[in-house]
């Protein structure tokens, strides 16, 4: 995802540099992305994280579980004037950062873009769609925002990004957790022997989200996650695709995330604890 909005950025005249691991050598990338067959590709800089120089804006793009790390790394190169946009799926991933790192000014965003790795510095674009970013309390876009949504169409700014980011959370509690556990594609939790089980998650993520203020939002989460779950029927969820890859999930900024709110609120939710332990267990 982040080569494709760095394609999508420099392609729309915005100055995008690539930000990599500690001792790369490379000086440049070439990134393409692949749409509808064909592949376009454009030269970008590329910078690591020990580089010195001031960084004006960064768009994080990592697993939630390395955003900590990622943006730590160049800790050294922020300040007050640094604006950090963060794409990662999850929630909460953030508490810490801000605690150690409170200096730059930081935003959120969701997509439901779709895109995957085809190899080094080549994605797939696999599906087009819109990109939310927010700041919560902040009702006005900052100004870089003008050339963001031109580069990357569409894209919207959500001063309700808080809704937004919320319900993407009960809508991956609901697949990512139970397809990475049944090893199926999306589409397949329709069938009669699992859909009660997305069910029953559905309803205990609607009373944790009523808790914590979001009842409007989910108030019809089983035809929400219904829509999704036919929308992305040949898809593997990214959890499902981290465990096949033995890679460790993002388990504890999805339904881990969910069920401190719903400890924190008195509010039982004994499937999703189910599936949250299920995951740890593939894990270790």
């Amino acid at each position: 995802m982040g080569c494709l909005f760095a394609w999508a950025l420099r392609r729309g005249g915005c100055p995008t540099s690539l930000l990599l691991r500690p001792g790369s050598s490379e000086t440049c990338a070439r990134v393409g992305v692949r749409y509808e067959g064909v592949s376009n590709w454009l030269e970008l800089p590329v910078s690591t994280a020990s580089a010195q120089g001031h960084i004006s804006h960064l768009l994080v793009t990592t697993k939630a579980r390395d955003v900590h790390a990622a943006v730590l790394s160049v800790a050294h190169r922020l300040d007050a004037s640094s604006q950090v946009l963060l794409l990662a799926n999850g929630l909460g991933f953030d508490k810490e950062l801000r605690a150690e790192l409170p200096a730059p000014e930081y935003f959120y965003g969701t997509t439901t873009e779709g895109a995957y790795r085809l190899e080094r510095y080549h994605s797939c674009h696999a599906g087009r769609g819109l990109t939310r970013i927010g700041q919560v309390g902040r009702a006005q876009a900052p100004a870089w925002f003008d050339q963001w949504s031109r580069a990357v169409d569409p894209s919207v700014w959500d001063p309700a990004i808080d809704q937004a980011l919320w319900l993407k959370l009960a809508i991956n509690c609901a697949i990512n957790p139970l397809s990475a556990l049944q090893r199926c594609h999306n589409g397949e939790l329709a069938a009669p022997q699992l859909a009660p089980r997305v069910t029953a998650l559905c309803e205990e993520i609607m009373r944790v989200s009523a808790a914590a203020g979001f009842a409007g939002v989910t108030a019809d989460l089983p035809g929400q996650v219904a829509a999704v779950i036919h929308a992305t029927a040949a898809n593997r969820s990214s959890m499902l695709q981290d465990v096949l890859a033995g890679r460790p999930t993002e388990i504890e900024y999805i339904t881990g995330y969910l069920l401190d709110v719903a400890q924190r609120h008195g509010v039982a939710a004994p499937h999703n604890e189910a599936v949250y332990g299920s995951i740890l267990e593939l894990e270790h």
